[in-house]
Order: structure tokens, then C-alpha cells, then sequence
């Protein structure tokens, strides 16, 4: 939510705690945790690192705490603005953009900088970047996509947009048994690592082995899934630990492999933060490069082995960009589109996320986001603000420039909460 309607949305959270009711709300804003009468703190970290009560009591209570949440309410610890704005030569410029409540707008984007796009919930952001800028410049590099909303032209410098990610919140894979590091392609390394041990060479084992994605060291009995689905008529289908692996996903003999006392199913199990540290001591550099994407985007709590299908939208969407990331430097230029990639970030995570977001610019490519939080508004390059409302209010734009020039605009709503952030 934009900070105007959350102010809304404590509202009515406030009016439903004086009718009697009970309210409990997992939450990351600081609006609404200055608002709470009791806040229960988890961590101090994420994933094993977690799972500890840190801090209980009132919004003064947790001020006065150590917790990483009251470092950055306290601002012992804070996101920093940039000492100074990006500035670009090359831009897409859309002209006449007057899809669904757009008020025929024109509008600018930046290219080689992090342009991010503001306005209350229903004013017309996400019209403009996924019905518009998205599938208008796919069409503009020679590249397939769903017909743009209505707009009268796209103009600008094409030729340093060589690709277009729209890095969304869809699932990672379909199957369940599709996880971080097959799709940061990390698990290639780890597969050939265990075939090039000398109990596998002298088992006749390749990489396929250590794979449950094909038939050879998955166990026979689940084909690799760890459990067992028994289809039910009338009711919800049963899932069961497999009995044969015990869940383990593999045959018994290739649990007998190990590197350094860890076998492939034990590896699946450990977070990123701890593989990590296991690869780095034993000196597997390359995987350690490989897995690094995913500790840089703040997903270091998350297990290698972990099913994609039990993965948050948020999740899934630093995932991708951590893949991005794992690529390297690339000659040709990619526009990424994120659409609210904060949503479920504590503070500490939009840190790391804004450290990834820097990774990508100073590699040459674009980033343009749709977005509520704070503070990651401030550290934009380039914002364009939508509105002032939602619906047939909304779709003008209020302006766009730098934060700086944005909060000197009256009737911005953005502006209005950006400006104690500027501070």
C-alpha cells in the first residue's frame, strides 16, 4: 500500500480493535508498528539464524531493544539517500499513454538508472509500465508480446535496450521439484562435484545420478518428489514421506556418497548461509560463486533443496534477480521491470535488495520499478508520480524528476511522505 492508504488501513484495523475484536498482523511498515499496542519481535536473523523472540512489548519497548528491527526504527541503523542522483542521455519517451484511467500522458524513462514509478493504489502505475512501456518496447526490439494498451507513439534510444525482464512474483517452476539452485543453475556444479568423487568413479556415477529430475540415483518409489500423493474421490488428496527414501529423494547407495562427511540429500537441506561456509572451508570456489547471488539478494536463510511451490511471491521475484545477477557482465543491455519487489522485505532485505539493484547499474543495465516504499523511493534516480487518486482522479501525472524536485510538488501524495524521508 502507499503510505496514504495505510494511514487509511490502521483505520480501520484501530476500529476493529475498539468494537473488541482481536487484531494480529504480520507486518514490516513502520506506520503500522508505531501503531500497534503490542509488537512481538522474531529472529534476531532469518532461517536458521531465526525462529527466536528478540523483543516483546510496546512501540517504545522495541526502540530501546537490540533487535535488527529497532535498529532501523531507531535509526541506529538506516537506508541511506544516495549522495547523488544518476543522471542518463538516453531515455524512452511514451507519448499519449491513455490505457483504461491514463489521462493521455507523456512520459520519460530514463535508461542506466533505477526509475521508479509512484501514485496511490489505483492511479494508473502498473497501466502504464505492464500494459504500455513493457509490451510497446517488446515490440520496438524484435521481440513477442501481448498487444500494448493505448498510446500514441514510443520514442528514444532502442538501441541500448538489447533485452526486457519483467521480473514478476510467478512461481520459479512448475514442478515441485524445481528449487533456488536448479534455477540459478548451481546445482550443475554440485551434480559434478559428487560424480567426481572417488566412490562415484568407481561406481560408474555421473552427474545425472545426483539429479532427481531423471530416472538413475532418484528413489523408484517417489521419482525423486520425497513423498507420496494418494488421490482421494471425495476429499482432499493425501500427501506421505515416501517409505521407501524416508523422504530423502535418492536410492540408499547414492546417500552413500558424501564430500566431507555431507551427502547430496544433507546438502539440500542447508540454507544458503550455511552452504556457503561449508563450500568456502573445502575450497569449492565455484559453487560458492554460484550460490553467492542468492546470500547478496538476502535469501541466505533459504534451503538449497527448498520446492519452488513453497517459495512467497517475494521470494521467487529475488530469485530471479539473484539469476540476473550470477550471469555477470554482459555487452548487451537489459531493462528490468520489477513490480513492488519490497512487498514482505523487512528493512535489513530492502537493503540487500537496493546493494543488487546498484550491481545491475553499474553493470550498464535499466531498472524501472513499481512502488510504495519509502525507502526505496528515495533512493531512486528518477521517479515518476501518478495520480493525485485512484481511479477516474488518478492517471495524470503529477511529475516526475529527481525525489527532491518530486516533494516540492503540492498536490503529490508521494511528495507529501517522501519529504520526511529526505530529511
Amino acid at each position: 500500500l502507499h503510505p496514504r492508504d495505510t494511514e487509511r488501513l490502521i483505520t480501520v484495523l484501530k476500529s476493529l480493535r475498539d468494537l473488541g475484536n482481536t487484531v494480529i498482523v504480520v507486518e514490516h511498515d513502520e506506520d503500522i508498528m508505531a501503531e500497534a499496542d503490542e509488537i512481538i519481535d522474531i529472529g534476531p536473523e532469518a532461517g536458521t539464524f531465526g525462529g527466536n523472540v528478540v523483543a516483546t512489548g510496546s512501540y517504545k519497548d522495541i526502540l530501546v531493544s537490540d533487535s535488527l528491527t529497532a535498529k532501523y526504527l531507531n535509526g541506529t541503523l538506516k537506508i541511506e539517500v544516495p549522495i547523488e542522483r544518476r543522471t542518463s542521455k538516453y531515455h524512452i519517451n511514451i507519448k499519449g499513454a491513455r490505457e483504461h484511467n491514463l489521462k493521455n500522458i507523456d512520459v520519460t524513462f530514463p535508461l542506466g538508472m533505477l526509475t521508479v514509478v509512484t501514485g496511490v493504489s489505483g492511479s494508473g502505475k502498473s497501466t502504464l509500465v505492464k500494459k504500455i512501456l513493457y509490451p510497446a518496447l517488446l515490440k520496438e526490439i524484435g521481440s513477442y508480446g501481448e498487444k500494448p494498451g493505448d498510446f500514441s507513439s514510443i520514442t528514444g534510444n532502442f538501441s541500448n535496450v538489447k533485452h526486457i525482464e519483467f521480473v514478476d512474483q510467478n512461481p520459479i517452476g512448475r514442478s515441485s521439484r524445481s528449487n533456488p539452485v536448479t534455477y540459478i543453475k548451481a546445482y550443475d556444479e554440485i551434480r559434478a562435484l559428487f560424480a567426481n568423487l572417488k566412490i562415484s568413479k568407481l561406481r560408474n556415477y555421473q552427474p545425472k545420478h545426483f539429479s532427481f529430475n531423471v530416472d538413475g540415483g532418484r528413489c523408484d518409489s517417489c521419482k525423486g518428489e520425497g513423498t507420496i500423493t494418494i488421490e482421494m474421490q471425495f476429499m482432499a488428496d493425501v500427501i506421505l514421506e515416501c517409505e521407501q527414501c524416508k523422504g530423502k529423494r535418492f536410492k540408499k547407495e547414492i546417500q552413500e556418497v558424501k564430500f566431507n562427511e555431507v551427502s547430496i540429500d544433507q546438502l539440500l537441506e542447508m540454507t544458503v548461509d550455511d552452504a556457503i561456509s561449508f563450500f568456502k572451508t573445502h575450497e569449492a570456489k565455484r559453487i560458492v560463486q554460484k550460490l553467492q547471488p542468492l546470500q547478496d539478494v538476502g535469501l541466505g536463510y533459504v534451503t538449497l533443496g527448498q520446492s519452488s511451490a513453497t517459495l512467497s511471491g517475494g521470494e521467487a521475484q529475488r530469485i530471479k534477480l539473484a539469476s540476473f545477477i550470477s550471469q555477470g557482465t554482459s555487452k548487451e543491455k537489459v531493462l528490468f521491470i520489477f513490480d513492488e519487489p519490497t512487498t514482505g522485505l523487512h528493512f535489513h532485505d530492502i537493503q540487500k535488495l537496493l546493494t543488487s539493484f546498484n550491481a545491475l547499474l553499474l553493470k550498464g543495465h535499466s531498472i524501472v520499478v513499481v512502488e510504495h516504499n519509502l525507502d526505496l523511493i528515495k533512493c531512486a534516480d528518477h521517479l515518476i508520480d501518478l495520480g493525485p487518486e485512484a481511479g477516474d482522479e488518478g492517471g495524470y501525472l503529477v511529475g516526475q524528476g529527481t525525489p527532491e524536485e518530486i516533494v516540492k510538488i503540492k498536490k503529490s501524495h508521494t511528495g507529501k511522505y517522501l519529504a520526511q524521508k529526505l530529511k
